[in-house]
């Protein structure tokens, strides 16, 4: 019996997985890269587009106050769902474009020797902004090394947060291990020497609750699309106090609170940061995303998870010449498992697996420092999701013992 169906049982929500690829049923497990979308998603775009469609805090009409309602809900929805406030949540387009922001923010409060401190585990996206930062104001980048199972290492952090650090930045799941950052213990040695903290939360939100307030985090980026909301939408939360002291990135409509030929003034947080027309049904779909979660709740979500990655484990074990990355204890993995197998391209086993209808992610997955630290070019990635079941990994690993093979012929 398939252990999944105990905990959840959502397939029906989700059109393409209904859908061929190859003239084989479509198994997706490159959920790290984008989740798919339910229908509940879906239908709230249309929604919006087919009943509320107009710009949001412009106009005075009954419409553009509808519309205005729903985006403003969806921000209070986000900020519920990470125990934030309203005015704390900002909407981007990407995590990408929300760690960015914050980097760009601190180019005037760095100076030459600041430090910046990461792990060598980062998405590139974590990286190059913060090696731009330190380009421009002579800070200088210092990452956290990993311990033999694969964890960010205590220790090389306790060594490398000091004084000097006014920045302390790294993902709370690896998207190419799926293992989870001490941030408790992280955040508290960030604080100690003054510094702020930075958490990279992309990897994260599908798996387990997060709560910013209990985590004490100051900035936290993510995106919609990670977690079944849609695409071109992502989220910058930060504390209050840190928001007002940042001044906005881009200028023009609705950021405005007043203009002259010669001056300008600035809405409140989170507005201030808003220019132009927003991605109204992005942050609608977010929200209706986050809802779906909450209905499914967290404890059945990470139930199924958990048992899917054991299975997942079991059955990538069965194969001999397979390497898996990180810890080898399936509960330190959250969605995500990157492996090799034996001396054979990652790329030629993800396209033998494409034939059977499976979809994986094969390349370095963002994260070339992380490859060099691992002494491999690329690996091979599954990411599960709470769509997945125990019998999709069980056709994996029958199709990679049935490639191996090939190849050796």
């Amino acid at each position: 019996m398939d252990n999944s169906k105990k905990t959840v049982n959502v397939r029906q929500d989700f059109a393409i997985l209904a859908t061929q690829m190859n003239q084989q049923p479509l198994i997706y497990l490159d959920n790290a890269a984008t989740t798919q979308k339910p229908q509940q998603v879906i239908e709230a775009i249309m929604a919006y587009y087919n009943t509320a469609n107009a710009n949001v805090h412009r106009g005075t009409y009954t419409l553009a106050n509808n519309a205005t309602n729903q985006y403003e809900q969806a921000r209070t929805t986000v900020a519920k769902f990470i125990q934030a406030t309203a005015e704390e949540i900002i909407f981007t387009r990407s995590t990408t474009e929300s760690l960015n922001w914050i980097a760009k923010s601190y180019e005037s409060k760095l100076q030459t020797g600041d430090e910046i401190v990461l792990t060598v585990a980062e998405h590139h996206s974590n990286i190059v902004p913060w090696q731009q930062l330190a380009q421009k104001t002579g800070a200088v980048l210092r990452f956290i090394k990993l311990d033999q199972t694969g964890k960010v290492s205590l220790t090389d952090a306790q060594q490398k947060i000091t004084n000097k650090t006014k920045i302390v930045t790294f993902a709370y799941v690896s998207n190419v291990l799926g293992m989870r950052a001490p941030i408790l213990e992280l955040i508290k040695l960030a604080h100690a020497k003054n510094a702020i903290t930075v958490i990279d939360g992309a990897q994260a939100m599908a798996h387990f609750p997060i709560d910013v307030m209990q985590l004490d985090i100051d900035f936290l980026a993510f995106s919609g699309h990670k977690m079944y909301g849609p695409t071109g939408i992502g989220v910058l939360y930060g504390k209050k106090a840190l928001l007002e002291d940042m001044e906005p990135l881009q200028f023009g409509g609705e950021m405005i609170d007043e203009v002259t030929q010669d001056t300008a003034t600035w809405q409140k947080i989170p507005w201030k940061f808003e220019a132009g027309t927003p991605n109204i049904a992005g942050a609608i779909g977010l929200a209706a995303a986050i809802d779906y979660l909450k209905k499914i709740g967290w404890q059945k979500i990470i139930s199924h998870e958990q048992a899917l990655m054991q299975a997942t484990f079991k059955n990538l074990k069965t194969i001999p010449n397979l390497i898996i990355y990180g810890s080898q204890v399936p509960e330190d993995h959250y969605g995500v498992i990157s492996f090799n197998l034996a001396d054979l391209h990652p790329h030629d086993i993800a396209t033998g697996l494409d034939l059977a209808g499976i979809a994986i992610r094969a390349g370095q997955h963002c994260a070339q420092p992380l490859m060099d630290y691992l002494h491999v070019l690329a690996t091979l990635r599954i990411s599960t999701s709470i769509y997945n079941q125990s019998s999709e990994v069980r056709k994996v690993a029958k199709i990679l013992k049935e490639l191996e093979a090939f190849f050796k012929s």
